[in-house]
């Protein structure tokens, strides 16, 4: 075997067995990683980016399917990367779902090791996989802007009698931590009682958080969760948080009845005033809930 395909042959055994040291050492001094989901990356950052998969993936694994050398210093690899999503990935909460991944590795290299690699693979093919929506859509157009959004149901259909809205307007770069104090806020919020849903949306650096409740008081509660309090921390301190925040409690002033189409003659119903029948005889489908 020569030093190329051994040299292909050791790094992707330093990703099989999890050893991120071994990973970084496989590049030279000022080696550089880069793939189409990093940024361009060198010493422990290789190492960083790599236990950030190995945490999502425990028990990820490169398959080497061939490789092509074009030079005495340049050598090229086909692989197939396996996994199964048990822990936090991209910020999302586990899937328990598998992945299988094919890519392509580029590869420069001197006897220190490797001095640059570039990786190519779909980068949709793994959010598809995991069952994530892949979006593509404009920042803004005209007064138009454009986000993400989350929904949060606790099953509770009661119809809401207060609602609490949050917003704050924060940089970037502190959307990650944001993310995932208001994730263990509503993983939180999920055990009080009252509870009925919550609305997480973001465009940009402006963030929205409508909950649902049964009752106003109910909405205290938040005030002795652990998530919320951190959270309230972070915003307080001096190099925390957001660059402006509002919260606010709304109660309702009216609710319209809820109606639903009947499946036989197709026609707009009140569920509760015709008691989730039809005036064609047809049971009525169950209405969503409120919130």
């Amino acid at each position: 075997m020569n030093y190329r395909q051994d040299l292909v042959n050791q790094y992707l055994d330093a990703w099989n067995s999890h050893d991120t040291n071994r990973i970084v050492k496989s590049f030279s001094e000022g080696g550089t990683y880069y793939d189409p989901t990093s940024k361009r990356l060198t010493g422990n950052a290789i190492g960083v980016y790599a236990q950030s998969l190995l945490l999502a993936f425990p028990d990820l694994n490169f398959q080497l399917i061939s490789v092509s050398e074009h030079s005495n210093t340049k050598v090229s690899f086909e692989w197939l990367m396996t996994g199964t999503n048990t822990a936090s990935f991209m910020g999302l909460p586990p899937t328990g779902k598998p992945i299988s991944l094919p890519g392509a590795d580029f590869i420069e290299f001197d006897s220190d090791g490797i001095t640059s690699l570039t990786g190519y693979f779909d980068t949709s093919v793994v959010p598809e996989q995991l069952g994530l929506q892949v979006i593509v859509q404009p920042t803004s157009i005209g007064s138009f802007e454009f986000g993400t959004s989350v929904h949060v149901h606790s099953g509770n259909k009661t119809k809401p009698g207060a609602f609490a809205i949050t917003f704050i307007d924060s940089s970037i770069e502190q959307i990650p931590e944001i993310r995932d104090l208001s994730r263990e806020t509503a993983a939180e919020m999920l055990n009080m009682d009252g509870f009925i849903g919550l609305d997480l949306s973001r465009i940009a650096g402006k963030g929205f958080t409508i909950s649902a409740w049964e009752n106003p008081q109910d909405i205290k509660q938040l005030m002795i969760s652990n998530a919320h309090k951190t959270a309230m921390k972070r915003l307080r301190a001096e190099d925390g948080l957001g660059k402006a925040v509002y919260t606010s409690v709304w109660t309702p002033l009216y609710y319209n009845p809820v109606k639903v189409r009947c499946l036989a003659c197709r026609k707009m119903v009140d569920y509760e005033k015709h008691a989730g029948t039809c005036d064609c005889g047809s049971a009525l489908p169950e209405p969503p809930p409120y919130f």
